[in-house]
C-alpha cells in the first residue's frame, strides 16, 4: 500500500495489524535482524523518516503508530498496558520478535512496560529523551492535559507546508519546547513532525495514560541493556530526567548537543550513530 510522502518512510511498505477490534497501522522495511522503532505522544511513524531508512539498509525495521495516533485505530482500552500489547502484537505478527527497542518519549515509556511485560521479547532498549519523569509531576500533567484538549498541532498541521517552509513558521512550532535551533531544522522533517496531528483520533487517552504511569516504580524489572540518549537543550523532558533514568537503570547516558527534544529529526546523524554503537552490545 503506498503511502503519503510526508506521512510515511521512503521505501517502507504500510501494512495494518487488527487486535481486539482496534487497528493499528504500521511501517515495515529492510531485511536481516529486527528492531522497533516507537514516535511520542502525539507524533506518528514518520517521525522516524531520517532514521529508519539508514537502519533498514542492515535491519528489518518495525515502525508502528500507537493507538489513537496517525491513521491507527483509538484505543480500546486507556492502560499503558494497552498500548505495550498493541506494539507487542505487531511485532510478533511480524515475526520481529526478540527486538531492540527504541523509544522516543512516551514511546520510550511504553517500550519500558513492553520490557517488563514481556522480558524475553525485548532485548535492548534505547530511551531517547523518555517521558515519565517530569511529566508526573502537576506541571507535567497541566501541560499533557492542556496540549491534549487544545490540540495546537491539528492546527499547524492542516498548514504544515507553509508552517515548515518558513524559518517563523518552525520557529512557532517548533521553539523552546522541540528543537534548539528552529532555523537548521530540515523542512521536510518538520513537515513530517506536523503531518500527523490531523490524522489523531485520540491523543487524550495516551496521555492520561502517561500521566497515571510511573516507569520508575518498575526499572528494577528491566533486565536487558539499556541506553540513555538525551539532547541537551531539551526543555520538555529534561535531561535530569535522562540523569535519573540512566542511575536508576545503570545504564550509560549518551547526550547530544545543542539539541531539543525532537533528537531524532534534529540531529538524526547523532541519533544513528548511538543506535548503531549500542546494537554492537546487544545479543
Amino acid at each position: 500500500m503506498k503511502t503519503d510522502r510526508k506521512r510515511g518512510i521512503p521505501g517502507f511498505e504500510e501494512r495494518e495489524l487488527t487486535r481486539a477490534g482496534v487497528g493499528i497501522r504500521y511501517l515495515s522495511g529492510g531485511e536481516g535482524r529486527p528492531i522497533v522503532l516507537l514516535h511520542g505522544l502525539g507524533g506518528a511513524a514518520a517521525n522516524w523518516r531520517l532514521v529508519a531508512p539508514d537502519l533498514a539498509r542492515e535491519r528489518r525495521v518495525i515502525v508502528p503508530e500507537l493507538p489513537g495516533h496517525g491513521r491507527s485505530d483509538p484505543p480500546a482500552a486507556g492502560s499503558l498496558d494497552s498500548f505495550a500489547e498493541a506494539v507487542l502484537a505487531v511485532a510478533e505478527a511480524e515475526a520481529a520478535l526478540p527486538a531492540p527497542w527504541v523509544g522516543h518519549s512516551f514511546g520510550g515509556v511504553v517500550a519500558l512496560r513492553a520490557a517488563t511485560l514481556r522480558p524475553d521479547a525485548v532485548t535492548g532498549l534505547v530511551l531517547a529523551a523518555t517521558a515519565g519523569i517530569t511529566s508526573a509531576t502537576r506541571i507535567g500533567e497541566v501541560t499533557v492535559t492542556l496540549i491534549g484538549v487544545a490540540r495546537p498541532g491539528r492546527f499547524l498541521g492542516r498548514r504544515r507546508r507553509v508552517v515548515a517552509r518558513s524559518r517563523l513558521g518552525r520557529t512557532l512550532a517548533f521553539g523552546w519546547w522541540g528543537v534548539a535551533d528552529p532555523a537548521a531544522l530540515d523542512p521536510e522533517m518538520a513537515e513530517a513532525f506536523l503531518a500527523g496531528p490531523p490524522q489523531h483520533t485520540d491523543t487524550i487517552t495516551a496521555g492520561k495514560a502517561l500521566l497515571a504511569a510511573d516507569p520508575r516504580r518498575d526499572l528494577h524489572l528491566v533486565t536487558c541493556p539499556c541506553l540513555c540518549l538525551w539532547g541537551t537543550n531539551d526543555n520538555w523532558v529534561p535531561l535530569a530526567d535522562g540523569m535519573e533514568y540512566a542511575r536508576r537503570l545503570r545504564a550509560p547516558l549518551r547526550t547530544i548537543a545543542d539539541c531539543g527534544h525532537l533528537l531524532i529529526g534534529e540531529r538524526p546523524d547523532a541519533v544513528l550513530r548511538a543506535i548503531r554503537e549500542f546494537l554492537t552490545t546487544v545479543p
